[in-house]
């Protein structure tokens, strides 16, 4: 089957009514209508005839089919066994293969290396749920899968979290994240009337590049200096960061002579600290904490 077909509605509706198949919102389907975004997304992702692609959320196919054009295989992820069903029957193809198993709690490397995955180059590629792309997200951007490209669509606030700069009301704990592990950047917009059945909300394609980083900074110890410093965001840096802090045995006096050798005000938010910022800030706690 031709991938370019089940981009129209009137097939898709066709292949519904073949099945009886009803959209089930616990798994947020949606499935795309619009080739040109289709081809955007695959074209972002840089994919040679080498690589490897984990996708997550088969659908009837539509992206799996047009990504196994251009790579070498495709494993992808489906929880909905009625349309694992229709795919295996209306639509695989021999570089496809369809995985029926919950992509959070699955070996993504060992799943790959079950289907003939060595070390050959492999990215990530999908339209992912809303309801858990973040966590599906951290779950790329931490494992131990050297991704070369994540492309993946999701909802447009996530995608304005992802992008946030310091200062800005979407900035957060998801920007940090994001930004620590990989540089992102906007592939395109995709607003609600390009899905079937339309979603409540407009998405977003959205292209992370991971970052390689040379750092003796444990990424457990920065996160748990962002999340202190996050967890009321009405209240000051300094008063965030005093639990912890305790934690971690350094006194209220220590703390505030790092914020004065980094010359950060202790009555600012969290918000305002660049990714750089915390990376300083969370070296000179250790410091104090190891030595203490």
């Amino acid at each position: 089957m031709d991938y370019n077909s089940l981009v129209k509605p009137s097939y898709i509706k066709k292949i519904m009514d073949e099945y009886q198949f009803r959209f089930k919102k616990r798994f947020g389907q949606n499935f795309l209508v619009d080739k040109n975004i289709l081809d955007k997304i695959v074209d972002s992702a840089e994919l040679t005839a080498q690589h490897y692609v984990v996708e997550i959320g088969t659908g009837l196919g539509t992206l799996s089919l047009a990504l196994a054009q251009v790579c070498a295989k495709v494993v992808t992820f489906e929880i909905d066994r009625d349309l694992a069903i229709i795919f295996r029957e209306k639509h695989s193809k021999d570089n496809i293969v369809l995985v029926e198993e919950d992509a959070l709690k699955a070996d993504w490397k060992q799943v790959l290396q079950a289907n003939g995955w060595s070390s050959q180059p492999v990215s990530l590629v999908a339209n992912l749920p809303y309801y858990v792309t973040t966590p599906l997200v951290m779950k790329a951007l931490e494992g131990d899968l050297d991704f070369e490209q994540i492309v993946v669509m999701v909802q447009k606030e996530v995608a304005e979290r992802m992008l946030a700069e310091p200062g800005t009301k979407d900035y957060g704990i998801l920007s940090l994240a994001v930004q620590y592990y990989a540089t992102p950047t906007v592939v395109t917009q995709a607003p609600a009337s390009v899905f079937m059945p339309a979603p409540e909300v407009d998405s977003t394609v959205v292209k992370l590049t991971p970052i390689k980083r040379e750092t003796d900074l444990p990424a457990e110890d920065l996160f748990a200096v962002i999340r202190a410093a996050f967890s009321q965001r009405r209240k000051t840096l300094r008063n965030c960061l005093s639990s912890l802090c305790r934690q971690w045995g350094i006194t209220n006096q220590q703390l505030l002579a790092v914020f004065a050798e980094l010359d950060i005000e202790p009555t600012i938010r969290g918000e305002v600290l660049s990714l750089t910022q915390y990376q300083e800030l969370t070296k000179r706690l250790l410091n104090l904490r190891i030595s203490s």
